[in-house]
């Protein structure tokens, strides 16, 4: 069975599955594993450097023991390519947000949308419950679609003992993706300790964010008849307008779709930080537009699986 049917095989089985809360999920077992080795080293005196042996560990036994399911089973690695992808739990989540601010229940819509974000959504009205749906949206269509599909890609050009490397890039840029989500906080429990996972997430999403950014979601909202044109405008200009170095690239072509203003006021941890804005404010900020953030996330991962099919055809 060729890696393009595999991974063809995973992507239509997140699109069915997507992420159901009572599955374990490996993602979950990782996060569970990094904190069990948080509690072993935290304590310790030099912070960096025993966060960056937590990562390391956490990375390598990642790709280490994924490396042995492909082994093992083909059925196995595409079972376990499938739970690297999240269209579907992305979409679900997003939707499921716009469905109760559909209904008015505001302070629902709140909580609903804590789950997804790491900023406070207590005191948010329905513009910024919206504009925060949105560019979560936007930034997880590369850390939950398009980078470990890109690290598949490029796993399965290697093989070791026969066997490709597919499932280990994909599963480890998980496991990055987690450690940061986890460690990547600039506050002050994880400013030291966190710091190296936190490189390491930024380091690992330079190439499929940019590629997101100025290829596939260009093409994507094209398709959707929302052109191209603006977002890669609005991408070249504002992509840098953002305190982490990857997530602006997807953020700005996003609002230069739709047309809004990312950014401004938002509260983290108790405090409001003015975040740079992204993008022009052609109209303010509507349910619907979580919809259609929706949309450019669904037909970004199919551009994305078709590209890199094609890419990996041509090499």
């Amino acid at each position: 069975m060729s890696f393009i049917l595999k991974y063809w095989i995973a992507y239509i089985l997140d699109l069915i599955l997507g992420d159901p809360y009572w599955f374990p999920h490996p993602v979950r077992v990782i996060g569970k594993y990094i904190s069990f080795l948080e509690n072993l080293f935290y304590k310790r005196k030099n912070k960096k450097f025993w966060g960056g042996i937590l990562a390391i560990i956490v990375i390598l036994t990642t790709m280490f023991l994924s490396y042995y399911v492909s082994k093992l089973s083909k059925y196995l690695e595409i079972f376990f390519l499938y739970t690297t992808l999240a269209t579907n739990s992305l979409g679900s989540e997003g939707i499921k947000v716009y469905n109760i601010l559909k209904s008015g229940d505001l302070e629902k819509a709140q909580k609903e949308l804590s789950y997804l974000v790491s900023r406070d959504t207590g005191e948010m009205d329905e513009i910024q419950v919206v504009r925060s749906t949105m560019e979560t949206i936007a930034e997880n269509s590369v850390d939950g679609i398009i980078a470990p599909m890109f690290y598949a890609f490029v796993g399965s050009l290697i093989s070791i003992g026969g066997v490709s490397l597919a499932l280990p890039f994909a599963m480890g840029y998980k496991a990055v993706n987690t450690l940061d989500s986890m460690l990547g906080y600039k506050n002050e429990k994880y400013i030291d300790f966190g710091m190296v996972s936190a490189k390491i997430d930024d380091f690992f999403n330079l190439i499929p964010a940019r590629i997101s950014g100025l290829i596939i979601i260009p093409i994507a909202t094209s398709i959707l008849g929302m052109g191209f044109k603006n977002p890669i405008k609005i991408f070249l200009r504002d992509r840098k307008n953002h305190a982490s170095p990857n997530s602006g690239h997807p953020e700005a072509a996003f609002a230069g779709a739709i047309g809004v203003q990312f950014g401004g006021k938002t509260k983290y941890f108790g405090k409001y930080f003015n975040k740079p804005t992204i993008g022009d404010k052609i109209k303010e900020f509507e349910a619907e537009d979580i919809k259609k953030s929706y949309k450019i996330m669904f037909t970004t991962s199919l551009v994305g699986i078709i590209l890199f099919s094609t890419l990996i055809q041509i090499i």
